[in-house]
């Protein structure tokens, strides 16, 4: 197995030498992200070097308890990065919306592939469950973004086609059917991508990690595979499950049409 290559400090001072040359060249041409650039450098760094430490311990303890609570403690994260993303007011009602599709969908999706797809023993094990869950949360998190941006604003701009398909005596879901089915291709269209252009375009991170830690490309290619399935799971059933239960939030008993994003 090829060793791999020992980054040092200097190493990755380098890196960020280069990056700080190239911010500059932004500020250079009066484009107004050099500070957006370095404030999510900095907290990529230090957050990832607060998870290194945390899963390196973690890891060595091999602690069930630890793992469930870094899995919850992503969970909500997931869930509030949602709330921060989605630039749009939400309601009460929405927001928990949002947290039930999140975690039904990443943990159903997270505990099949590890219990009858890996099936590693322990089944808690962190280096599996962790990172798996990370990556299912990550792109989960970015399908509902979307599908509740195309709906609320699918919603507003065919209003009035909705209120007239209430009026001749359509049902809600009939009314709304087209918007909720063009949120949820809008919120896998970015994985759709991806998966197009898996080991083409693009080696995925997983792989690539795996590759670069000198394990054999065949079965890094084995877990990304898998990797791509439990996502596509995740992303697919997690949107469904909001988009099934989301739409009706903006409708009333007498099935009229309401603004449901200022209301609880």
């Amino acid at each position: 197995m090829h060793e791999l290559a020992n980054l040092g400090f200097f190493n990755i001072l380098i890196g960020y030498i280069f990056l700080t040359g190239i911010f500059l060249f932004v500020r250079g041409r009066g484009i107004k992200s050099e500070r957006l650039m370095i404030i999510a450098t900095l907290r990529m760094t230090f957050q990832l070097i607060l998870a290194g430490y945390i899963l390196e311990y973690v890891f060595n303890t091999n602690s069930l308890l630890f793992t469930l609570l870094i899995i919850a403690l992503m969970e909500i994260v997931a869930v509030f990065n949602i709330f921060r993303v989605v630039d749009l007011e939400l309601s009460r009602t929405m927001k928990q919306t949002i947290g039930f599709s999140i975690f039904a969908g990443t943990i159903g999706s997270l505990f099949f592939f590890i219990f009858f797809v890996i099936g590693d023993s322990p089944w808690y094990n962190p280096r599996y469950l962790i990172p798996i869950g990370g990556m299912l949360m990550g792109n989960s998190t970015n399908g509902i973004a979307l599908g509740i941006t195309g709906l609320l604003k699918g919603i507003d701009e065919k209003r009035d086609r909705i209120e007239a398909l209430l009026m001749i005596g359509a049902e809600p879901y009939d009314a709304i059917k087209d918007i909720i089915n063009g949120s949820f291709s809008s919120s896998i269209l970015p994985l759709l991508n991806s998966m197009i252009g898996a080991g083409i375009v693009v080696l995925p991170g997983m792989m690539t990690g795996q590759i670069l830690s000198g394990e054999s490309a065949l079965i890094a290619i084995k877990y990304q595979i898998i990797v791509y399935l439990g996502i596509m799971a995740s992303v697919t059933i997690t949107t469904l499950i909001f988009l099934s239960i989301a739409y009706k939030n903006f409708f009333n008993k007498r099935w009229q049409l309401i603004d449901s994003t200022k209301s609880d």
